[in-house]
């Protein structure tokens, strides 16, 4: 499976699916107005090991709700993901059994070099 969960409003998301040079042959899911199911979260945090993994601290809403200084359980980190899509780290680009979650340049480096 080759899909990408982005926020098409998201210029670095953008950024990034355009310098991987993502194709037809991936699907493309745009978490804002395709909300991301409970199958689909579990999917990532298969490959990803934990919902942590998969959770944005950058979040504005992260800090509106003070969320830093209460101890989230996988269970909390579940839920949030689910209840607002801001606080997926973007994008999440899953190839085959592989996972790249969020921004950073070395993982946007790491999905190069798996796509290569």
């Amino acid at each position: 499976m080759k899909k990408v969960y982005y926020l098409k409003t998201c210029n670095t998301c953008t950024r990034i699916i355009k310098e991987l040079n993502l194709g037809s042959d991936f699907i493309f899911q745009d978490i804002k107005s395709e909300p991301i199911t409970v199958k689909q979260l579990e999917q990532m945090q298969a490959l990803a090991g934990s919902y942590e993994a998969l959770f944005s601290k950058r979040a504005k809403l992260y800090k509106e709700m003070d969320l830093k200084n209460q101890n989230l359980s996988e269970r909390d980190f579940k839920h949030y993901i689910l209840e607002h899509y801001t606080f997926l780290s973007r994008p999440v680009i899953i190839i085959d059994d592989s996972i790249f979650i969020g921004s950073a340049k070395k993982t946007v480096e790491a999905a190069k070099g798996r796509l290569s």
